[in-house]
């Protein structure tokens, strides 16, 4: 019988370049692209025939064709056959759930390896019927005679045909994330200068990663494209010149410093030490801590909170556990669904009102080295696949604390339905 909580290594990562929807990627299925993704950490790791010990990975738009899609990316990925896979979804934490769950796994002595990935394409967004549509079909296979099947057909009106389409609203308030995100931006004043200064950084900071090869073993080339294709050298006048896309009277987010519809995949693999040194495979980093969060986001009244507010929350409870302060990390990647989204989430730990009131705490948790932030570039710049943007930011971390030689990183992601999900990572 296991005696102690195993350790859990990030050996690395693979994805496809992440594009805008509608473009490169237009024709392509999640379950092309996690295929492609776990294809590349089986080259990258020559793990072809290898029996892991399980695959978690996720889709936030997901057809139900592809009600078994971590499974059956598995059987196409090189791996074994006899490799265990499964779905989850947790909105935009998907992809860091998926690994966090393989992580216990490893720690508890479960499984020795296993694969956390996302995937997510708006491009092959799921279309539905009408519900009245729906409702007369299933009603029509249930017909016993031909008479009963004449009068459903019969009842069927122009208007049944009118799809439903994707819509990137919550269901309790309408409203949709970038909607939410005004309202948090009017809450903790956060100025169009900061939103834009802040996605300005990410761009330059992502294009300044790939002209210095950082990449090169992370993102595998797919359907001809080799680079991020969202990233853009603006400069910082023209961003300040965009209209808002949400807000058009009073509104500061733009469709720059908010995340745009992104096609992608990627997917980190980890290990128990013992698992990744028998193999000769590296240990970049380790999993060591994870934390997980949810508001009140609808409601009226002091209770309720910014629907992308869930890491502020998180991440408290996540130092308290682990015995550190905010400022103890060498790097912080703060998700940014929106470049306000990561400004609020970082004035609200600076803010004593709120650290006290909300938090419990008896002194705020201070501020970060900005320039310790999403050194990189994050999903302004990047793009954000809802369930990929995880392993990519995990996978990314990893490098950069194996090219460091030490240290530690927080991981922070918000995700809908007021949820945040959060990690540390340490060397």
């Amino acid at each position: 019988m296991m005696t102690e909580i195993r350790k859990v290594a990030i050996v690395g990562g693979s994805r496809i370049p992440f594009m805008r929807s509608n473009t490169a990627y237009s024709h392509a299925s999640n379950m092309d692209m996690l295929t492609a993704a776990l294809q590349g950490l089986v080259q990258r790791f020559d793990l072809d025939g290898e029996r892991l010990g399980e695959v978690v990975a996720g889709a936030v738009m997901k057809h139900s064709r592809d009600f078994n899609l971590a499974r059956e990316a598995t059987l196409d990925s090189g791996l074994s056959l006899q490799t265990p896979a499964y779905d989850i979804q947790q909105a935009c934490g998907t992809g860091l759930e998926a690994a966090i769950l393989v992580a216990n796994k490893i720690a508890l002595g479960q499984i020795d390896s296993g694969i956390a990935g996302g995937t997510d394409t708006a491009s092959d967004a799921p279309i539905a019927l009408s519900e009245k549509y729906r409702h007369m079909i299933l009603s029509l296979n249930r017909a016993k005679t031909l008479g009963q099947r004449l009068k459903l057909f019969a009842s069927i009106r122009p208007s049944f045909m009118v799809p439903l389409l994707p819509a990137n609203a919550e269901p309790r308030t309408g409203l949709s994330m970038g909607q939410h995100c005004e309202l948090m931006v009017k809450q903790w004043g956060i100025s169009r200068e900061d939103q834009d200064q802040l996605t300005f950084n990410s761009h330059q900071n992502l294009i300044a990663a790939y002209d210095r090869g950082f990449f090169a073993d992370l993102v595998r080339p797919f359907s001809g494209v080799e680079r991020d294709g969202i990233m853009r050298n603006t400069p910082l006048e023209t961003l300040a010149a965009l209209k808002p896309a949400y807000d058009r009277e009073n509104g500061t987010l733009t469709a720059a410093n908010s995340t745009t519809l992104t096609d992608g995949a990627a997917a980190v693999l980890l290990a128990s030490e013992d698992w990744a040194k028998e193999r000769n495979l590296p240990i970049q980093a380790y999993l060591t801590h994870s934390e997980v969060a949810a508001v009140d986001f609808y409601s009226q009244g002091e209770k309720s909170e910014g629907l992308l507010m869930a890491p502020a929350y998180a991440v408290p409870r996540l130092l308290a556990r682990a015995g550190l302060k905010l400022q103890d990390f060498d790097f912080y990647e703060i998700h940014e669904a929106f470049a306000a989204q990561a400004l609020c989430t970082m004035k609200a730990w600076e803010d004593p009102d709120f650290c006290k009131n909300k938090l419990g705490l008896d002194n705020p948790l201070g501020s970060i080295d900005r320039t310790k932030l999403n050194v990189n570039g994050s999903s302004v710049a990047t793009g954000h696949p809802f369930a990929a943007t995880g392993p990519r930011i995990i996978a990314t971390l990893a490098k950069l604390l194996e090219q460091k030689g030490s240290g530690r990183g927080l991981i922070s992601i918000c995700a809908a339905g007021g949820q945040g999900v959060t990690a540390i990572i340490e060397r």
